[in-house]
């Protein structure tokens, strides 16, 4: 079964965050992840509102795990951190 990375985020240091998605893209691509919604319009239906949501597609829950535990992703993360107001989950697919 397929993955979904899911973030809400709030960024409150533009320069800091963009090291951190510079770095972030090319680890999600490293396992197997690829975006399919980056910041893009949105409607907020209910719960807290975020001014940017991402969606990536990983191969399996466990992929998009080993990705965010990655040396890779968390160097991009230490840029995130400080810089920014996330949530973050992985959701199976019912594909």
């Amino acid at each position: 079964m397929g993955a979904l990375w899911i973030a809400h985020v709030t960024v409150t240091d533009e320069e800091a965050y963009g090291k951190y998605a510079k770095l972030a893209g090319p680890a999600i691509a490293k396992h197997g992840g690829s975006f399919m919604a980056r910041g893009g319009r949105f409607v907020q239906l209910e719960g807290k509102e975020r001014p940017r949501n991402v969606v990536a597609k990983f191969p399996s829950v466990e992929a998009a795990v080993e990705c965010y535990n990655s040396p890779e992703y968390q160097e991009a993360l230490s840029h995130a951190k400080g810089a920014s107001e996330r949530e973050l989950m992985v959701l199976e697919t019912t594909d």
